[in-house]
């Protein structure tokens, strides 16, 4: 039953198809109070259409909601038909749906035009107004407070999965950038291991070339010497490739350029964040290991204002590139940490010092801090052609 409920949420005109269905037998079913059955069956049968795709275009549906209501007031006045069509209930299924997954106001401008509607169709039928008025009220105000509970609890789901999903993402850099971290030390210790040893053989090698004929035993004993260290670096090479024949998956890599920047401020806006981005110059040719400093920066800059700015972090993020260098520019709005039980996002307290190092890395510099306005501020230049790690 979980499963099925959870594929009919992931299809929304297959449960809206039902709802439309249900309302069409209700027409069917009251067509015996009808004067004319043939006018009001051809309207009943096109009144629930829109129920169909409500979630799918929610601002057309309601517009033709209030057109077909129209139309319906219109040939009931015509043929002098009195009869209510129950599908007009339809009406406060779109109110909801408008309140609840597109905003108050376009509610409000559809409420507006609810009102209208019912007050030309109570003077076209020459009805009583005053027990449809009041029912009709009470229903719009039931479908709007139905809609506020939902909408706020769909706003909450959906926050709380994006900040998931920056918690996931966050991870799987962590540990990415762990992984990194072990390759670069075991690069490191290759490069001492066969440095080391290619130093050794030149170095016997030129003394057993000049002892060959003066020293033949000092001769075999360098070439020994050589042999050994050859074999033991070997070994050693062996093992540390060994190490390095797994390689990471293409999507656990992150997204280079403009891209790469705009999917992780677009991540942040979903948590709440408000992030203001200003992009300057080509981004997109740099070298890959500069734009995966200018991600890093941004990601673990945004990330720290998620934790520490307040219950209403605001980030204004700037990069510019210019000749000689790629700059970048975090403000935060300030503020404290949040104080509610699981607001937070818990860190290592090392983003700064890992900010610094990958910067220092690529020769570039980086200042942060609060600035004179008592906004927290991380600037960064990285030189677009990166120091040399030897």
């Amino acid at each position: 039953m979980r499963r099925f409920s959870l594929w009919l949420r992931g299809k929304p005109i297959v449960a809206d198809s039902v709802l439309a269905a249900l309302l069409l037998l209700f027409e069917i079913l009251g067509v015996g109070n009808a004067h004319n059955k043939f006018a009001y069956l051809a309207i009943g049968a096109v009144l629930p259409l829109p129920v169909v795709l409500r979630r799918v275009y929610p601002r057309a549906m309601a517009a033709c909601t209030l057109g077909l209501s129209l139309i319906a007031s219109l040939i009931g006045f015509l043929t002098d038909d009195r009869a209510d069509h129950i599908a007009l209930l339809s009406q406060g299924i779109l109110l909801y749906t408008l309140v609840a997954y597109v905003g108050r106001r376009e509610g409000l401008w559809y409420g507006l035009g609810l009102v209208i509607d019912l007050m030309l169709s109570i003077a076209a039928m020459h009805k009583p107004a005053g027990s449809d008025i009041i029912f009709t009220v009470m229903f719009y105000a039931l479908c709007w407070t139905l809609a506020e509970f939902i909408g706020a609890r769909h706003a909450y789901d959906t926050e709380v999965a994006a900040r998931l999903a920056v918690a996931d993402y966050d991870k799987e850099r962590r540990a990415h950038d762990a992984v990194s971290a072990e390759r670069t030390r075991i690069a490191r210790e290759l490069h001492d291991v066969v440095a080391h040893a290619v130093s050794v053989i030149i170095v016997q090698a030129d003394g057993a070339k000049y002892a060959l004929r003066r020293d033949p035993d000092a001769a075999g004993q360098a070439l020994t010497i050589i042999a050994s260290t050859g074999r033991e670096a070997l070994r050693e090479l062996r093992r540390t490739v060994a190490l390095l024949r797994t390689e990471h998956a293409p999507d656990q890599l992150p997204q280079h350029g403009t891209a790469g920047i705009a999917k992780v401020v677009e991540m942040m806006r979903g948590t709440g964040l408000a992030v203001e981005l200003e992009l300057t110059g080509g981004l997109d040719d740099i070298a890959p290991e500069v734009s995966l400093g200018v991600h890093r920066i941004v990601q673990e800059s945004l990330t720290n204002t998620l934790r520490h700015a307040g219950p209403h972090p605001k980030a204004w993020v700037r990069v510019r590139r210019t000749d000689s260098d790629v700059l970048i520019d975090v403000t935060d709005s300030g503020g404290v940490p949040l104080r509610e039980p699981g607001a937070r996002i818990e860190g290592s307290g090392l983003g700064l010092v890992g900010m610094r190092e990958r910067v220092a890395v690529l020769g570039g510099s980086l200042e942060a801090g609060r600035n004179s306005e008592g906004a927290w501020q991380v600037y960064a230049s990285i030189p677009l052609q990166p120091g040399s790690l030897e």
